[in-house]
């Protein structure tokens, strides 16, 4: 009778031949998941340096193609345009009419700017070192439609005895009561702004003159 063959190979060996083998594929079994684990601790090392997976972000303050900043996306500043004042200047000048100034310009500017002044102007009726404002008018007089300084308080005064608002200077308008010197020149300011007086109660519009001040000067003063 035929001897049938083992169905495993391995029982032809010798029992220590097969627990050899067993060692064996245990040994490579054993490195096979040394290796695995050590890639996986590879990993989560090279996981944790990068920051635990968080992905940097970047962000811009502008675009290129956008007005308030360069192509670096640093906000660029734009100067605003300087304010327009607008003057109107009549008188004794060689141009009148609407002149267009810069911010802080000056009387001196804004004559400048009107041609200059005309052989006839007196440049002491006007204060040439005053900053203009937008929408006032200025008026350069001529030689003699305004007194020269008077040389004391009352100086030169008309013969009605009245303190004339559209020609007095600082020291005339200074003797009528309760006006000082700072409030006598806001009255030639406003005059020199806004054209002669045509009556007393202009001084109303005047900062700093109420109805109390204005009382005591209705009959001391005319336009």
């Amino acid at each position: 009778m035929p001897r049938s063959e083992p169905s495993d190979p391995l029982a032809a060996l010798d029992p220590s031949a097969r627990r050899a083998s067993a060692r064996v594929r245990l040994g490579v079994g054993a490195a096979v998941a040394l290796f695995i684990a050590a890639v996986a601790v590879a990993a989560m090392l090279s996981f944790a340096s990068s920051g635990a997976g968080a992905q940097p972000s970047v962000s811009f303050s502008g675009s290129a193609g956008d007005g308030g900043a360069d192509g670096s996306g640093a906000v660029v500043e734009t100067g605003a345009s300087p304010s327009v004042v607008l003057v109107h200047v009549l008188g004794a000048v060689a141009e009148p009419g609407l002149v267009e100034l810069g911010e802080g310009a000056r009387v001196v500017d804004a004559i400048a700017a009107a041609g200059g002044l005309t052989v006839e102007a007196d440049p002491a009726g006007v204060n040439l070192a005053r900053t203009v404002a937008d929408g006032e008018q200025l008026v350069v007089p001529v030689v003699g439609a305004a007194p020269p300084p008077a040389a004391g308080a009352g100086a030169g005064a008309p013969a009605d005895g009245k303190v004339h608002l559209n020609t007095a200077d600082v020291g005339e308008l200074d003797t009528l009561p309760r006006i000082g010197p700072a409030l006598a020149q806001r009255i030639i300011d406003w005059r020199e702004a806004n054209g002669p007086f045509t009556s007393t109660e202009q001084l109303l519009d005047v900062a700093g003159i109420g109805d109390a001040v204005y009382s005591g000067l209705a009959e001391l003063v005319a336009p």
